[in-house]
């Protein structure tokens, strides 16, 4: 018994929100992934990587009313939250689509 306790907590260690990427939720570190973005050099609020091929999440870039999960608005100022091109060791992976 006291080592199935220990398996199932290792478990749930292993796979709870460190605050990272939650698909479900849509958020990342409890932010929305949706509105405003600006494309940032240093200091990012997230770190994102460009794939063809399974992504984490679908982005949509819009012009107005980017109010759905992954719809964003690319901006200069005043933005949601600020994102990093990276080659590695993403917060998140995006395709862009026109969905």
């Amino acid at each position: 018994m006291k080592l199935l306790l220990s398996v199932v907590l290792m478990f749930l260690m292993l796979f709870q929100s460190d605050g990272k990427f939650d698909k479900k939720s849509c958020t990342c570190k409890g932010k929305k992934l949706q509105g405003k973005v600006k494309v940032v050099t240093a200091f990012p609020d997230f770190k994102v990587k460009v794939v063809d091929a399974f992504p984490d999440m679908e982005v949509k870039v819009r012009s107005s009313f980017a109010d759905k999960c992954g719809e964003w608005i690319f901006v200069d100022a005043f933005p949601d939250f600020t994102i990093q091109y990276v080659n590695a060791f993403p917060d998140f992976t995006i395709k862009m689509t026109s969905r």
